[in-house]
């Protein structure tokens, strides 16, 4: 049972025990359906804790030469990278660490793929393609969306793939579910079918939600077992992010003063949605908050605002059992993925300390952020 007053605030909190559920379930997905799943950096890459993950999973997935190294030095391997744009400065960095390299278009592969040939570093290649097709409804998460730049079209494509490419690569899903999955496959069969007899693998991207309550990991494994007997010939890797850590953790934050405009009230906390929560906006989604509940008239309702400068740094509005007051503590649910990745300190607002909940009940401070973090990040 995790000890609230035991955490600094505001802290992101990691349980382990609820981390290593998911790594387990993940792993046996991984197992029964004979595909390779692996750690994607862009929605989870706390490397404090990659020693849990690496116990379940020993592969990972990058977007960048940084990503690429951290790979290396602390998940203890070289990368699967994807990038929509590699450079000049930047590309040996991907090569050095890097098992296999995904090409977003034929341009960017022609460029580079010089260089893998004159390098000693063995990297299989692989191009991006774009089904076309896409479930996600969320414009800003769709990839597929007309006009996307992400991945190839069949159109562009030759009735061979151009030699040296050993793999195709795509990504169309967001909180997906297997079923959604099975819908992209048939588009993506449909429109590549030529090729996928003679590649070596075929990266499926991410977008899968194993982890969430309801999903059918039995279908899913169905489905790619089966899609497996097709094309022998392929190295199924799935590529999730969210799925590693979904409900594995909260931040803790405190109400910091109580508001009142017209009749809203709005509890201020000491942390912020647009610095500390970034997709509660972007999404945009409503976060849980625990012991809360949607607005209901005739309880106590407010709104919750961040500490930052921002006009529409707030979110509602939430009903309480009882009014809230200064020092009150208020735990946001599951802000663990797309959160630590993509925090800011816009406004000089502290970030919220990171910490693991052991399995053996205690709290292990990972890091506490101070001054010294925002000056450096500013020079």
């Amino acid at each position: 049972m995790v000890d609230i007053d035991r955490i600094p605030s505001p802290c992101y909190v990691i349980e382990e025990s609820l981390l290593r559920n998911n790594l387990a379930l993940i792993k046996r997905v991984k197992e029964e359906a004979n595909v390779n799943i692996i750690l994607a950096f862009k929605a989870f890459a706390l490397w404090k804790a990659f020693p849990i993950i690496r116990e379940y999973i020993t592969f990972s997935t990058a977007s960048s030469p940084y990503e690429a190294q951290l790979a290396h030095e602390e998940m203890a391997g070289l990368a699967h990278t994807y990038s929509p744009a590699y450079t000049e400065n930047d590309f040996p960095v991907v090569l050095k660490y890097s098992s296999h390299i995904t090409f977003n278009s034929l341009s960017q592969f022609e460029r580079f793929y010089p260089m893998i040939q004159a390098s000693d570093q063995k990297v299989s290649c692989g191009l991006r393609i774009n089904p076309e097709y896409s479930d996600v409804e969320t414009e800003l998460y769709n990839p597929c969306a007309l006009g996307s730049r992400m991945g190839i079209t069949a159109e562009l494509l030759s009735k061979t793939l151009p030699e040296g490419v050993e793999g195709l690569h795509f990504h169309t899903l967001c909180e997906s579910s297997s079923y959604d999955l099975e819908k992209t496959l048939m588009e993506v069969e449909k429109r590549f079918h030529r090729y996928l007899p003679t590649i070596k693998w075929l990266n499926i991207g991410g977008g899968h939600l194993i982890t969430r309550k309801g999903y059918d990991t039995k279908h899913l494994i169905g489905l790619l077992r089966s899609f497996k007997s097709k094309y022998p010939n392929l190295e199924v890797i799935i590529e999730p992010g969210s799925a590693f850590v979904w409900q594995t953790g909260f931040l803790l934050t405190t109400v910091v003063d109580i508001v009142e405009n017209h009749g809203i009230k709005t509890a201020i906390i000491d942390a912020s949605f647009t610095c500390h929560m970034p997709d509660c906006l972007e999404m945009p989604y409503k976060p849980v908050i625990r012991d809360a509940t949607d607005a209901i008239v005739g309880k106590p309702i407010y709104r919750i605002g961040g500490n930052s400068c921002l006009s529409g740094d707030y979110m509602g509005d939430w009903s309480f059992e009882k009014p809230l007051k200064v020092g009150d503590k208020l735990i946001f649910e599951d802000m663990i993925h797309y959160t630590l990745v993509k925090t800011t300190m816009f406004n000089g607002i502290p970030h919220p300390s990171i910490a693991l909940w052991s399995r053996n009940n205690e709290l292990i401070i990972y890091r506490h952020f101070g001054y010294e973090d925002y000056k450096q990040r500013m020079s």
